[in-house]
């Protein structure tokens, strides 16, 4: 475990500069770029939550190869800013080497394991679609570029669709807490984002009162996710049926529906952190957008995941999504501080409504989840 926590560290930085690149071209096709960074970085990272699970990665000779793929991570991140210019080759290189280190594990993890090494083969033919791709979007700018991105993370991620699902294996709790530790290591990334966001700057009052709300507001993300949404999908991954039904929870809701939940606490933070340069100013459209789409984008993936989990329906977190849309256009009118505070006060007041609303229910399934 504390290998796989020494990788995520190299995962933290690789946050920080997809919400650098975003910060340093506020702009849609900055906010394309970011995401499409986070979105390549995201599936690396989950395939070796995946490995995890079937070797252990501290034993032998398997964490000098974490090391290597962990010293790869590292000039992708470093890559990040200029991916799409100058250090495009140098990071689709590294990547590939991230992404190669990985399917070499689990084939050696899979040898003795039929159905694993078929789908692990299966695995291999799109990720060295994906690499290539990649690559070949080195060589190119512009639109050419960006389609070629989208086209290698479709493919990509498409594998465990196209080569089916019965063949994985995974340690339900294990795989829900790794996926619950990088949602956390992304609300850290958004207190970075807070520290990066002052840095030069006087600080004032309305700076301090900036800064304090931000933590609030990254406080109130960690309390819709881990009061009792992580421990009751935790519980659903365990006692789904092992094998197809398993993995499929699995994928879906942590593998897929996980990466909308870390985009946008990354997206929140840009958000944040242009706010603390401006907090007398209005926010422009993009951080605008970022900020409160980001937090439509993190509910709505709660709903998503809570209907693939229980397949029950949280109204009340897709009302305050399209509120919280719908309050955009205030944003670009009044200050970057009086936005700040009115996102903060929707998420407050769901927290106390939901807290309220189903106290009976709450307070059961804590009891029920904490003697399971």
């Amino acid at each position: 475990m504390t290998l796989e926590l020494f990788f995520d560290l190299v995962f933290v930085l690789a946050l920080t500069q997809a919400t650098a690149l975003m910060a340093n071209e506020p702009t849609w096709q900055g906010l394309g770029k970011g995401i499409l960074v986070l979105a390549v970085i995201w599936w690396s990272w989950v395939g070796y939550a995946w490995l995890t699970s079937v070797i252990d990665p501290e034993e032998g000779a398997v964490r000098l190869v974490i090391a290597v793929a962990m010293a790869a991570l590292m000039v992708v991140a470093l890559c990040i800013p200029e991916a799409f210019n100058d250090s495009a080759l140098l990071f689709a290189g590294a990547y590939a080497v991230v992404r190669i280190a990985h399917i070499g594990l689990f084939i050696l993890g899979s040898r003795d394991e039929p159905d694993l090494r078929k789908s692990v083969l299966g695995l291999a033919v799109s990720t060295a679609i994906g690499v290539s791709l990649l690559i070949a979007a080195s060589f190119t700018d512009g639109w050419w570029q960006a389609g070629l991105w989208v086209l290698a993370l479709t493919l990509d991620a498409l594998g465990p669709y196209l080569f089916g699902s019965e063949g994985w294996k995974i340690k339900p709790r294990h795989f829900a807490e790794r996926h619950g530790l990088i949602l956390i290591i992304a609300l850290g990334e958004s207190i970075v984002a807070i520290g990066i966001g002052v840095e030069g700057l006087e600080l004032t009052t309305g700076i301090v009162v900036a800064a304090a709300l931000g933590v609030f507001l990254s406080f109130a993300l960690w309390w819709m996710y881990f009061d009792i949404v992580a421990r009751v999908a935790e519980r659903r991954l365990a006692t789904a049926e092992v094998g197809k039904e398993q993995n499929e929870i699995a994928r879906d809701s942590y593998s897929y529906l996980h990466f909308p939940m870390v985009a946008s606490i990354v997206l929140m933070a840009l958000g944040m952190k242009k706010t603390l340069g401006h907090v007398d100013h209005h926010l422009e459209l993009v951080p605008a957008t970022a900020l409160f789409g980001g937090f439509a984008v993190y509910l709505l993936a709660h709903v998503a995941f809570r209907w693939r989990n229980v397949h029950r329906f949280s109204t009340q977190r897709l009302v305050v999504a399209i509120l919280s849309v719908a309050l955009i256009p205030l944003a670009l009118e009044i200050t970057a501080l009086a936005s700040l505070a009115i996102l903060l006060a929707v998420a407050a007041s769901l927290i106390t409504y939901e807290t309220i609303r189903f106290r009976e229910v709450r307070g059961r399934l804590r009891r029920e989840l904490a003697a399971h």
